[in-house]
């Protein structure tokens, strides 16, 4: 039993509130076993990615059983996957599962205004059921089990449910105790806090708390929740920053955040980021997907009415590399004239990447657009013709008309047919992977 003499802190100050934490388990593995007829939580079932850059085949999901039964994650590599007749093998289809989130998310509008619904993830969502939750039940697990079930039978997708006074309360009861438990269903009260969480050593067990996050604590002599809870808040800080305050109202289950706050960022960005499909050395190859990059992101900002001041690149080394180099890569910022035109940004990031790159072998590449203005206009310079900089802005509001009327790859600049690009690949892919059939079922089984 944990002192009762050291855990006191005065909850009255606390909203206490009914958040719902909801899971839909193994969701793209799930979704593709209801596509089968098979019962979600019984099916030997995996989604497998077969894009080039996962060297062979990469599994995003598995079904409950395939993880029980063949102990495979959700990084195990095809080729590592044991050999059964009865494990079936599903490309991925990445429409199918967005809309069947949206099918989800809608039976949650029953039960709670979109004020109070912040839909989290692809596969997870956030319902403050504080002032609807007496509607449905006589109390919020009988309301949970409600919802449960009526997207079991509607959907066929199992749900687990996180209930707590508050949300990070509310995920920790799904992570720690709803996953594990017969009725899929947690309850984390602020009371529950030194029995249910502060026993915990393993610290990455605990949402938020990465593994770099973990040995800095562990260094710091803090191997349990408990000791994290227990520390100086103000020595805590003065180490960690606002990290470690967090990290303190982590401990105690605190979390003040307001659902239904509509929170506006204070500075915004636009970005893109791959994983190319192999190891890339070529200088010549490389520049070209920068360059593709650097034109999508382009023409985001220009959708969005503005041009960009300060922009970022991001170079990541391959593994063999980052082991030789001791380092992951890099990332460079550099500020320019407000512009959103493609051919001067593409040339930008091929210069910021030439003064950094040394040869190293890479396989991530990202860039990002930051320090947003309003577009209001070319920005004419001395050492270019006006005639010329008005042209290019023309040609860059027609190639993006022809886009939005007919899709991204309807016209596209000669690139991407070249040795090493990518776009023409990417563009039909959705969050990285592909969009798939919706209707249509491609089934493999494992010889």
């Amino acid at each position: 039993m944990v002192d009762q003499q050291k855990t006191e802190y005065d909850y009255t100050h606390e909203e206490r509130r009914v958040i719902f934490m909801i899971d839909s388990k193994s969701f793209y593995a799930s979704v593709e076993c209801v596509e089968r007829n098979y019962n979600p939580l019984e099916a030997l079932l995996v989604v497998m990615s077969e894009q080039e850059n996962t060297n062979g085949g990469l599994v995003l999901a598995s079904s409950p059983m395939a993880k029980k039964i063949l102990g495979i994650t959700n990084v195990t590599r095809q080729r590592d996957i044991p050999v059964c007749p009865d494990l079936v093998i599903a490309h991925p289809r990445m429409n199918l599962y967005i809309q069947e989130n949206l099918r989800i998310n809608n039976i949650y509008r029953q039960y709670t205004d979109d004020a109070h619904l912040l839909p989290y993830s692809i596969d997870e969502s956030i319902l403050d059921m504080t002032h609807s939750w007496q509607l449905f039940g006589k109390t919020p697990a009988e309301v949970a089990f409600k919802i449960q079930q009526q997207v079991r039978v509607e959907t066929g997708i199992y749900l687990t449910v996180g209930i707590g006074d508050s949300p990070v309360l509310a995920k920790l009861a799904l992570d720690i105790e709803a996953k594990h438990a017969k009725n899929l269903t947690g309850i984390w009260h602020y009371e529950d806090v030194p029995e249910k969480l502060w026993p915990i050593t393993q610290l990455t067990d605990i949402w938020s708390i990465g593994s770099r996050t973990a040995r800095k604590l562990n260094l710091m002599g803090i191997h349990s929740m408990y000791d994290l809870a227990h520390q100086d808040p103000y020595l805590f800080r003065s180490k960690l920053g606002l990290m470690g305050e967090q990290l303190l109202a982590l401990s105690w289950g605190i979390d003040r955040s307001d659902l239904a706050e509509n929170i506006k960022p204070k500075s915004k960005s636009y970005s893109n980021s791959q994983v190319l499909p192999r190891d890339y050395s070529q200088q010549a190859e490389i520049e070209l997907v920068i360059r593709e990059m650097a034109d999508q992101v382009t023409t985001r900002i220009r959708a969005h009415q503005k041009q960009t001041g300060l922009v970022s690149l991001f170079i990541g080394y391959s593994f063999a590399e980052s082991e030789q180099q001791g380092s992951h890569g890099f990332r460079k910022q550099h500020r320019i004239s407000p512009t959103n035109d493609t051919h001067t940004l593409m040339a930008v990031m091929v210069d910021l990447f030439r003064k950094y790159w040394h040869g190293e072998v890479i396989r991530n590449i990202g860039i990002d657009y930051g320090g947003l203005v309003d577009d209001t206009g070319v920005q004419l310079n001395l050492f270019e013709q006006p005639e010329h900089l008005l042209k290019t802005n023309k040609i860059d509001q027609v190639v993006d008309e022809i886009r939005q009327r007919f899709g991204t790859t309807a016209l596209m600049r000669a690139m991407p047919k070249e040795e090493g690009g990518t776009a023409i690949n990417r563009a039909s892919l959705v969050g990285g992977h592909n969009g798939g059939n919706a209707s249509g079922l491609r089934i493999r089984k494992m010889n």
